[in-house]
């Protein structure tokens, strides 16, 4: 939503700015097609404050500085989140799961006494040089902060409850890659012990009525890490963040296309007061649109009184309304426009 608002409204500012500048200004004006890829460049090319297009109205001048903010406002803040996103990048861990590990030559960490020394030895072929043996959470801990450059290890490998617990109060760290094996976990009974059987429905129940959810995320969720976690999502750029400044430049916009079609409604109406009489409003809305997309200069030198000129003769003799060409002729100029 933040893109599709963002792209419409550098449309939309290109096509107001080229309404107010039309009648004043030569860069606005030509065929259809030099204006369309006009509204194009300048609209884009304000985002790299690269616009060749000078503004010479007071209304496009306007607009321009209020969009340029806008635009400076939203740059900042796209570049200060994809650094965000490229420095979170560089900072990830280059183990990607189980596969990594195994042809990769860093130092693995494990729990001492448990199952993972034999199956990462046995299982996976890994040799024991590379492993080694943690004692407690702590040794995890700094383990994984010292790294395999400072004596520390590139990862852990441990059952999964054991590492929820251990991830529930640090969210630096994190699990990596799938599950690669179940072994590790289970019940020994004696054979034809009623206790199995027992064990097994009260496992069942627990897991139908959400208890063993319950009990899972009440001790294994990582609920000291919500905070961060919504503090990663502030840092997504989500138009609720910028609805004032797209709203700003909005107003003004519809402001500056009010004033700007109240003027040319009333020099119109100034203009064609007399020429329009008792004429049809389709006919009237022909006129204006053609007198709206006619050079303003022009207007004004067709419809400004002539001025009376007067040439003086050797003789005392005068002539009204003549120009004198280089030639040294005299030219009526009454049908200059």
């Amino acid at each position: 939503m933040m893109w599709f608002v963002t792209v419409m409204s550098f449309f939309v500012v290109g096509a107001v700015v080229w309404i107010l500048e039309r009648r004043v200004n030569d860069d606005f004006r030509g065929p259809a097609r030099r204006q369309f890829v006009t509204i194009l460049w300048f609209s884009f090319s304000t985002l790299f404050f690269a616009h060749r297009e000078r503004t010479v109205s007071t209304l496009g001048r306007l607009v321009l500085i209020i969009w340029l903010f806008v635009v400076l406002i939203l740059n900042s803040s796209y570049i200060a989140s994809l650094t965000s996103i490229l420095t979170v990048e560089r900072l990830s861990s280059p183990v990607k799961g189980i596969e990594s590990l195994v042809t990769g030559k860093e130092l693995i960490g494990y729990l001492r006494g448990s199952f993972a020394e034999n199956y990462l030895t046995e299982e996976l072929n890994i040799i024991k040089s590379r492993l080694v043996p943690l004692n407690s959470p702590p040794d995890y801990e700094k383990a994984l902060k010292d790294g395999p450059a400072n004596g520390g290890v590139a990862a852990i490998i441990d059952e999964r409850a054991y590492m929820e617990l251990f991830l529930s109060t640090r969210c630096e760290f994190g699990i990596v890659g799938q599950e690669f094996t179940k072994m590790g976990w289970g019940f020994a009974f004696p054979r034809d012990s009623p206790l199995a059987i027992d064990m097994s429905t009260a496992i069942l129940k627990l897991s139908e009525n959400g208890d063993l959810q319950r009990i899972h995320d009440k001790w294994l969720s990582r609920s000291a890490c919500s905070s961060e976690g919504s503090k990663q999502g502030v840092d997504r750029l989500e138009l609720k963040s910028f609805w004032g400044l797209f709203l700003l430049c909005g107003i003004a916009c519809f402001i500056a296309l009010l004033c700007y079609v109240l003027r040319m409604a009333y020099r119109f109406s100034r203009h064609s007061d007399s020429n329009l009489a008792g004429s049809s409003h389709s006919a009237r809305l022909r006129s204006f649109i053609s007198f709206v997309n006619e050079k303003e200069d022009e207007g004004k030198n067709c419809n400004k009184p002539k001025r009376s000129r007067k040439v003086v003769h050797e003789d005392g003799s005068t002539m009204d309304g003549s120009d004198i060409d280089s030639g040294g002729h005299y030219e009526n100029d009454s049908s200059r426009c």
